[in-house]
């Protein structure tokens, strides 16, 4: 029993906190960045002002991750980021396929805690910046929980709080609102600076009970529906942050004026629901209740910081290759107007590149304050190439690259500036945790298996895929097969098409006209070939000769009448795409952007979500591509420029690749690289996800020496990465990594194979 009676002030409880590297916010970002320094030995303090983890991603906003694959809206192919993004969406699409925002708070959490490396803080708030010169010394934070004041003292520290607080308050330099098009040559921005932002965004979610259940709107809510121009086209259907557009506060201070823009858009919210349940214009919605109704609204936009470099529309566009590049990104300059939900114009416009492009290290530490570093969406950017950095997944990706320059920046004594001194070291360190980075390949002088000699079993050889039986209509969509190709001539190939009365079908060889990109615009050769009425087996042989190893689409325009073979056959790093629209992101199909905003004009040809999108049945007089064993051990981890995987024979029932040394080697882990499809976005929360492990992943494997010997056995594996770490160092000259296929119509693949 504890008996005070009082009389004197008293101090709340304190507590000092020393640290490696101190992060402030716990969205996807600090959570990325917290475990990519804790693997690598940095002790990390995460401190979060929310219960929960996650951020926007969280069950407090519930907002979807996601980053350069844009929901498979755009051309980016295979470009969902990787490391611990990636093993988080992974891990939660097995988990919670239908995408309930409570489990992925539950993996968010658990991902955190088991690091043993990582304090994690909930509910406590900075308020203050401890400062030595231009070095923060000192974080002082309050948690409402637990009332006590914690001291936080570390050699580094990140802000990834969203708002940028630790570095406002730090006197880091910063930016709000627009720059005008003249300062860096942006033709989508306006032609004067001004202080308007993108809103933040309130959702809810509603339920069929089964019976009719009445609603009385609260009298704060909107009574006004027809203040909002989209009345009309509300959907009883649209819930959780598929409301994206219910969005306020544009015209007002993001920060300070947080609550108030929360006020509006509960009456936003409840006003919604009242018309949907009393204005008699949806009878369906009787029998429906409101069942959650956000209670912190997702934000957008509010303070950029400034780096030594600053991301602007044209590293977008242009796709600008930086020696520095650290992460990448994808999704569309992606930019709303400042009335948000009271605006007559479009609720975004989203105009994308024709690529990811790279995001540089230099956009990611303060100008000005010596020891701190930038993650989420206050990296160094302007506000129309932020249109783009600011998405969660995006910004998860360059703060794992945070994480890998603080344990450099630790481990060298230097500062975060400094630490491009080590550029090169940083970027193989990514490598080696998963981060694909465009154009850097993996040179790690560590990795033991890039001094061994591959083989295997057997190699698949490409010769196209054989027919199901189905027909797929390409009288609105058309269809193209994406397949990697070599240098030479391509092999003679043949498809079979059904027309309904004869008619001509236009076949093209096309490329992109940057290596690297899957934007089909540069037409190799065109072919018109006469179909008759009813099956048809079209044979075509191309002229042109491929330069490099690349990637080409063998596109069928769309023909009214005309129906194509299609096959269940599914390989690592090919498939098919179609001029379909996704409203989602903007594509009609056609990307035409008015004149003079900096923008290409290109077709959209993107895949379809499974069950959907099989592949063209098609044949090769020879085969197109082999996959070689040796894959595993160059090249990109992913499919870029080839599918840079080892896949082995269907008809080979027990897939063997071996790695040879020429003299015994000592080995004390083992790194393996699955394919989890990478041109599925695994949207966290809302959308519900066909399969719950990837098909094309490897599930049960096993690893022995050359004597035999087991060394691991690995059944139900459904991760991007196992990283295997021997209970004792291994002296061998062979490693044999024996596997099973994942299915019968799909070939067992290994992307990548590290040794250590």
């Amino acid at each position: 029993m504890i008996l005070n009676e009082g009389g004197s002030v008293r101090d709340l409880f304190t507590e000092q906190v020393n640290a490696d590297l101190v992060i402030v916010g716990g969205g996807v970002s600090g959570v990325c960045c917290a475990i990519t320094a804790a693997r690598e030995g940095l002790s990390v303090a995460l401190v979060q002002d929310r219960p929960v983890l996650g951020g926007n991603a969280s069950s407090e906003v519930r907002l979807w991750i996601l980053g350069a694959t844009s929901h498979m809206g755009n051309n980016n192919r295979w470009s969902r980021e990787g490391g611990v993004i990636d093993e988080l969406l992974v891990e939660n699409t097995y988990r919670n396929p239908e995408g309930n925002p409570l489990i992925f708070d539950a993996i968010l959490l658990e991902k955190t805690v088991e690091e043993k490396n990582i304090r994690l803080f909930l509910n406590t708030a900075v308020f203050e910046a401890g400062m030595n010169g231009n070095n923060i010394s000192s974080a002082r934070a309050f948690c409402s929980q637990n009332q006590t004041e914690y001291h936080f003292s570390a050699p580094y520290f990140c802000d990834a709080s969203g708002d940028g607080v630790l570095a406002f308050l730090s006197g880091a330099a910063f930016r709000m609102g627009a720059e005008s098009k003249e300062e860096f040559g942006e033709k989508f921005a306006p032609a004067k600076e001004y202080g308007e932002l993108l809103g933040h965004s309130m959702y809810f979610y509603s339920k069929d009970t089964g019976r009719p259940v009445k609603y009385t709107a609260p009298s704060f809510a909107l009574s006004d529906i027809k203040s909002i121009p989209r009345y009309k086209t509300f959907s009883l259907h649209d819930q959780g942050c598929k409301l994206w557009w219910i969005e306020y506060g544009g015209r007002l201070d993001t920060v300070k004026d947080t609550e108030r823009i929360k006020w509006e858009l509960w009456k936003v919210v409840y006003g919604v629901w009242d018309y949907i349940k009393n204005s008699g214009n949806f009878p369906e919605a009787a029998n429906y209740t409101l069942e959650w109704v956000g209670t912190i609204p997702g934000k957008r936009e509010s303070r950029r910081f400034i780096g030594d470099y600053m991301l602007v529309q044209q590293d977008i566009v242009e796709q600008r290759f930086h020696e520095d590049a650290v992460s990448y990104g994808g999704w569309s300059i992606d930019l709303h107007p400042a009335d948000g939900v009271f605006s007559e114009l479009p609720g975004c416009n989203q105009w994308h590149s024709k690529g990811i492009y790279t995001i540089p290290y230099r956009t990611l530490y303060s100008k000005n304050i010596a020891n701190l570093f930038l993650a989420g969406r206050i990296i160094s950017a302007s506000h129309v190439a932020f249109g783009s950095s600011r998405v969660m997944a995006t910004s998860a990706y360059s703060a794992q690259a945070v994480a890998l320059a603080a344990v450099i920046a630790k481990k060298n004594n230097i500062n975060p500036r400094e630490v491009n001194g080590h550029i090169i070291e940083l970027q193989q360190q990514l490598l080696r945790t998963g981060q694909f980075i465009p154009g850097i390949e993996n040179n790690d002088a560590e990795d033991i298996a890039k001094q061994a000699v591959l083989s295997a079993s057997s190699e698949y050889a490409l010769m196209g895929f054989s027919q199901n039986g189905s027909l797929y209509a390409i009288d609105e969509t058309g269809i193209a097969q994406l397949v990697p190709v070599t240098p030479g001539k391509l092999p003679a190939m043949h498809f079979d098409a059904n027309a309904a009365t004869a008619s001509g079908l236009t076949v093209q060889l096309v490329s992109s006209s940057r290596a690297g990109n899957f934007t089909p615009d540069q037409v190799l050769e065109e072919k018109i070939i006469k179909l008759n009425s009813g099956r048809n087996t079209v044979s075509v042989e191309w002229d042109t000769e491929i330069a490099t190893n690349d990637y080409v689409f063998i596109l069928l325009r769309k023909q009214n009448g005309v129906s194509v073979a299609v096959s269940d056959q599914r390989l690592s790093g090919v498939l098919s795409v179609f001029q379909a629209a996704n409203k989602a992101v903007s594509n009609t199909g056609v990307q035409i952007p008015p004149d003079n905003i900096g923008i290409d004009s290109f077709e959209m040809w993107t895949p379809k979500r499974r069950p959907n999108g099989q592949n063209l049945a098609i044949g090769f007089t020879r085969s197109l591509y082999t996959y070689h064993a040796d894959n595993v051990i160059k090249g990109a981890a992913r499919p870029y420029l080839a599918p840079n995987a080892w896949a082995a024979s269907l008809a080979d029932k027990t897939p063997e690749l071996r790695m040879k040394w020429e003299k015994p080697v000592t080995i004390r882990s083992v790194q393996l690289g699955f394919d989890t499809d990478f041109d599925h976005p695994m949207e966290s929360v809302l959308m519900g996800h066909p399969d719950d492990v990837m098909p094309f992943c490897i599930r049960n494997y096993t690893i022995s020496d050359g004597k035999g010997k087991l060394l691991k056995k690995v059944t139900g594996n459904y991760q991007t990465r196992n990283t295997i770490t021997l209970e004792e160092p291994v002296e061998t000259d062979e490693l044999v990594i024996a596997c099973e296929h994942p299915s019968e119509n799909i070939p067992a693949a290994i992307f990548e194979i590290r040794c250590y």
